[in-house]
């Protein structure tokens, strides 16, 4: 699903996406304390915008869902996605858009029950070559310790946007790379590679045969690809926890982009190993 802001202009105009598959791991991966006693969201999980004469603007929105104040500030990391592991902050990124991206406030007070709205512009500079640049947007509340006389601060919580900028004419390009069956796992790993400038979050619909026999079929969660990167799609079904060994044929079709717009079949052999 894809929803535009009334108030954004069509040269500004953001694209955001709520992941319909996928989205309790990345949202797992940003908060960091104890989801029961977590008071603070944001929305959306991800943002992607192409860039109008270097120029873009979106907005994230803050809620405090528990009944004190929660004073809050947000800052950005590079990130990336490892192949296994998925979501991971990073030291550094040559796509990183953290110096390019302006918020309005930085550091706000959210009353009890009340959303707030963070202003985001991402302005980049004219000697940028064509390209993604992307960053994760942390939202983090504060929490005063101490006596009265004292400053000191701890982190409660912190939650998190990942937000892409494409410059230019910019697009993925995604490949079945190649198979592996985790005999630890019982589960299907199919490799996707991404050639292309762009990232993309993509699902896989697939269907396990041995002969003109159906094993199992599914579909993945949905799952980032960053540019220039590669993914294991992790294929899970019960019906793979009992497989015998042999020679198999994996199908089925790989999906991406607005209204999953981009199609691309597979057929790949997959043997299982003997244990």
């Amino acid at each position: 699903m894809f929803f535009v802001p009334p108030n954004l202009t069509t040269a500004s105009r953001i694209t955001f996406k709520a992941l319909q598959l996928g989205t309790w791991a990345l949202s797992a991966a940003f908060i960091l304390s104890n989801p029961a006693k977590a008071q603070l969201g944001a929305s959306p999980l991800v943002i992607e915008s192409q860039a109008n004469r270097g120029q873009a603007q979106a907005f994230i929105n803050v809620t405090n869902s528990g009944d004190i104040p929660l004073r809050v500030r947000l800052y950005t990391e590079p990130f990336t996605y490892n192949r296994d592991k998925g979501f991971q902050t990073a030291p550094s990124s040559p796509n990183d858009l953290s110096s390019y991206l302006q918020f309005s406030p930085r550091e706000l007070t959210v009353p009890p029950g009340v959303t707030r709205r963070v202003r985001l512009r991402a302005m980049l500079a004219p000697s940028l070559p064509d390209g993604e640049y992307r960053t994760a947007v942390f939202t983090e509340s504060l929490k005063e310790l101490g006596d009265d006389d004292s400053n000191t601060v701890s982190v409660v919580t912190r939650v998190g946007t990942v937000i892409y900028v494409r410059k230019g004419d910019v697009e993925p390009n995604l490949a079945v790379d190649s198979v592996d069956f985790d005999q630890a796992k019982n589960q299907i790993q199919l490799l996707i590679r991404n050639t292309g400038e762009a990232s993309a979050i993509s699902t896989a619909t697939w269907t396990l045969k041995q002969g003109e026999t159906v094993i199992s079929t599914g579909e993945s969660i949905a799952t980032t690809v960053i540019a220039q990167g590669d993914r294991n799609f992790l294929l899970s079904d019960a019906k793979l926890d009992s497989i015998s060994p042999g020679n198999y044929q994996l199908t089925g079709e790989l999906t991406w982009g607005e209204d999953e717009s981009n199609k691309l079949p597979f057929n790949v052999n997959l043997t299982v190993p003997e244990q």
